[in-house]
């Protein structure tokens, strides 16, 4: 049953190529995670770019990095999910709020950045 689920997912997909909706396989580095305070409902949220995010142009238009806002709901942290961390992540992709958002997906940590 979970091999019928994958069959609708093509290979994993960089955070420009995403559609504005529907089920994907992604991958991308965490720019920004966020943690809700207590008096808000659980929620963690990271941000995740490309990996090959492409520098500025040559032109004064500056191109604007493709991200991904990513939302676990319930949840106040996840344990190897900072920025700098390489994930990869399956789930549904909707836009909210001007951003692609993916909501509770499922996760794989491919590799963390080294502690300084």
């Amino acid at each position: 049953m979970a091999d019928a689920a994958r069959e609708g997912i093509a290979a994993s997909l960089s955070i420009r190529g995403l559609p504005n909706r529907g089920r994907v396989l992604c991958h991308g580095f965490i720019e920004a995670v966020t943690y809700a305070p207590a008096s808000q409902v659980a929620a963690f949220t990271a941000v995740v770019v490309d990996h090959d995010t492409p520098p500025a142009s040559k032109s004064t238009r500056k191109v604007a990095p493709a991200r991904l806002r990513v939302i676990w709901l319930g949840r106040r942290r996840i344990s190897g999910v900072a920025a700098g961390t390489e994930l990869r992540l399956e789930g549904m992709v909707t836009m909210r709020d001007g951003m692609l958002t993916m909501f509770n997906p499922r996760y794989e940590i491919l590799s963390r950045q080294e502690e300084q």
